[in-house]
């Protein structure tokens, strides 16, 4: 009995003494360590610019450094960047799964939340041998800025300096942030140091130009900043001058830590020193901020330029000639390589990153680019390798750097061609595939039911649904056994079980889509029948490859945004009465019609088709996997999901769709809807005969079941987060980079 009793208090001392290491490990932060050389008075350096190449300090010797990165977000599904709801598990799992892509940099934007830098300590303590460094941004008063056009006003000068400072001592675990009501900033007591891990600075966001100008306009007598640790020099512009003091206060605040880190300031297309003749866009050239304009006078860290670099935006990469001039590996003109070729050459004795580019995998396109390179459109496949191809490219061509936008997708994201049609303080708890911007990531968020519902034309994955997560529709059709519905936050899934096989070459299938009143009572695919109540969506499968969903023209929202409202679009108005007819296309715009003087060239107004429905298999784990199948056939079953705004939805989650009111503005109202009443029919392509739809007409759609839903808040939302294609795509493709091209021979650290 004694020698169990020993044993036993053993054991327990020993869960006692463990469970106590474990309290200790996680109340007492870990110790950040780097190799690092010393300068000066104990100043420490780990990564350092020399000429054109930034160096990293690593086994007593400067090699040179190629950062493969990732930015990184603030959101999850059902949460806005401000809720800053991002988990330490959620970190540590992606810290993992960003070094397993052969990444070795993170950046982020602005401050986060002290459970970011406490993570990357936590896990570079696990990894000190191939620790995973970070790019801390610094956010601009973006709003004040453009509100007030005019960097030199002191309000914005102080909030500036302010973040720049409070960024500083947050990297450094140096700072208690209190919480600003409704402002989005990370707040909390910051004690974890992560500035070992530090690899850059990057301060500010992509600067308006028309912001830009005006500064320089109304600040002619600007004098030169002549800093304690960055200067501008004398052919810089006010602006510039501007931001030499910005930079020269970072380097100053992250001096009294003892370290030093290579600093720039944030830039893009719009803003850059190079000349676009062929850009129609007058503000996309109007004024450039240059890096070389400033210069670092006493940090031995150094200094970079940083780039973000689209291959579809501005559009002189799509119309500029002059641009056009070099050929990519495949042996096409590409006007992404040409203008890399040139921004690198330009800045000629410094460094250069591009620390955004990509592509987006998603339903939607905002703008077309060269070689198929739109900003959206794609799916998960095509966009690994474009951004693989992008990311081979700024590698070759000798930069320091190429980080992806981005890592994660993020719901939250408005896009300027749809963000007319949804609502802003709901978009974050539902998937819209049509607005691209929240589908650049490599690590997809994908709704609630992506591993639940497979769309590839077996209905067992229906059966594993519970009862009262899925409604079978009590509708007696003629050619239709069973049509049973379910919903997530990206879509409204239907299963359709028809009496025979669905042959293509003999019938289409069609559905039709009943939201509010109004719509088309009759139509040509409805082959003479006439409906009691409008349809304002239509969904035609009617070949074996792709289907399409159409919008009557009443209600098509693009017609009525850009003609009728903004006047932009031609249109004859009496396809806009009720009833019309006809059903229009899905369209997107993807340019506005330009004139002088806003444009240097008339440039005409652009659109495309977003409505194909893409036939294919929908689980991740077929061979033949496509993330923009949206339906499938097999013998007698019809699988298909369809995107909520292509339904008409401004916020699926409150059951809110737009309006068929005129608002008399360039507004859309939405309202609230008790659901959707789906309505099917059968048409043979030889005799034009209708199958269902029987009985009196007008057909009775008013008495046709209603599918509805409740109503989801944040915490309803459920997702389903899993590496894209692209992320094993992009894996390989930063694993064979590894230090940069035309590499100085290593260089021992001087004693």
């Amino acid at each position: 009995m004694k020698k169990l009793f020993k044993n036993g208090f053993v054991r327990l001392g020993l869960v006692l003494a463990i469970a106590g290491g474990a309290l200790v490990y996680w109340l007492m932060p870990p110790v950040a360590k780097v190799e690092s050389a010393e300068i000066g008075n104990g100043v420490q350096v780990k990564f350092k610019t020399n000429g054109t190449q930034i160096e990293q300090y690593h086994n007593q010797t400067w090699n040179p450094y190629f950062a493969k990165g990732v930015n990184m977000g603030a959101a999850v599904p059902g949460h806005f960047p401000g809720e800053l709801e991002i988990s330490k598990d959620d970190y540590m799992r992606w810290f993992e799964m960003i070094q397993e892509m052969g990444a070795n940099v993170i950046r982020v934007y602005t401050i986060l939340k002290p459970e970011f830098y406490e993570s990357l300590v936590r896990y570079n303590a696990k990894h000190q041998d191939n620790p995973l460094f970070f790019i801390q941004g610094v956010w601009s008063p973006e709003e004040q800025l453009i509100a007030g056009q005019n960097a030199f006003d002191p309000k914005v000068k102080q909030k500036f300096e302010k973040e720049i400072q409070e960024a500083v001592e947050a990297v450094y675990g140096n700072i208690d942030l209190e919480a600003e009501e409704h402002s989005g900033k990370a707040s909390g007591k910051y004690v974890f140091n992560a500035g070992p891990y530090l690899m850059g600075w990057i301060v500010g966001t992509e600067w308006d130009p028309v912001m830009v100008k005006r500064t320089n306009k109304n600040n002619p007598d600007a004098a030169d900043y002549k800093g304690e640790h960055f200067q501008s020099k004398p052919e810089a512009n006010p602006f510039e001058k501007w931001l030499a003091e910005m930079v020269d206060i970072t380097a100053a605040t992250e001096a009294k830590h003892g370290w030093q880190h290579p600093i720039a300031f944030s830039n893009w297309v719009t803003t850059d020193p190079l000349e676009h003749p062929g850009e129609p866009l007058v503000a996309e050239d109007m004024v450039s901020v240059d890096p070389m304009h400033i210069t670092a006078v006493d940090w031995d860290a150094g200094y970079f330029a940083s780039y973000h670099v689209y291959p579809y935006y501005p559009d002189f990469f799509t119309f500029d000639k002059s641009f056009q001039t070099m050929k990519n590996d495949k042996g096409e003109i590409d006007s992404y390589k040409t203008y890399l070729h040139k921004l690198k050459k330009y800045h000629s004795d410094m460094p250069i990153m591009i620390t955004e580019f990509g592509v987006p995998a998603s339903q939607g396109i905002a703008h077309t680019g060269m070689l198929g390179r739109d900003q959206g459109g794609h799916d998960d496949k095509t966009q690994g390798e474009m951004d693989a191809d992008m990311f081979r490219q700024i590698h070759q061509e000798g930069y320091s750097g190429a980080i992806l936008f981005t890592w994660q997708d993020e719901w939250f994201k408005k896009t300027w061609n749809t963000m007319h049609y949804d609502i802003p303080d709901r978009r974050a708890y539902w998937y819209n595939t049509l607005t691209n911007e929240s589908h650049f990531g490599v690590l997809g968020m994908y709704p609630g039911k992506d591993d639940v519902i497979h769309i590839d034309g077996d209905a067992s994955d229906w059966d594993k649904l519970e009862d009262g997560d899925k409604t079978k529709l009590d509708m007696q059709i003629e050619g239709f056994n069973e049509i049973w519905a379910t919903h997530d936050e990206g879509y409204l899934y239907l299963l359709v079980k028809l009496s025979e096989s669905l042959e293509f070459s003999n019938d289409s299938i069609y559905l039709g889509f009943d939201t509010l009143k109004g719509g088309n009572r009759h139509a040509p695919q409805l082959q003479g029948k006439t409906l009691d109540e409008g349809l304002e969506t239509l969904i035609e499968l009617g070949n074996e490859d792709k289907g399409q969903m159409m919008i009557a023209s009443n209600y098509d929202l693009h017609t009525r945004f850009y003609g009728k409202l903004s006047n932009i679009l031609a249109y004859d108005p009496e396809e806009l009465e009720d009833d019309s007819g006809l059903f229009k296309p899905w369209k997107l715009v993807v340019n506005y019609l330009l004139e002088y003087p806003d444009a240097r060239v008339d440039h005409p107004f652009g659109d495309i088709e977003v409505g194909d429905l893409q036939r294919g298999m929908s689980n991740s784990q077929d061979p033949n996997y496509n993330s923009k199948a949206m339906w499938q056939a097999k013998g007698n079953v019809l699988e298909i999901r369809i995107p909520w705004m292509l339904l008409g939805f401004s916020d699926p989650s409150s059951l809110s769709a737009i309006s068929y009111t005129d608002t008399g503005s360039k507004e859309f109202e939405s309202v609230k809807v008790e659901g959707v009443r789906i309505v099917p029919w059968i048409v043979r392509k030889a005799s034009k005969e209708v199958v269902g739809l029987e009985g009196s007409s007008p057909y009775p759609v008013s008495q046709l079941p209603l599918y509805t839903w409740k109503r989801w808040e944040d915490i309803d939302v459920e997702y389903v987060e899993r590496p894209k294609q692209s992320y094993g795509i992009m894996q390989k493709a930063m694993r064979e980079a590894d230090q940069p091209v035309n590499q100085p021979v290593n260089q021992p650290v001087s004693k």
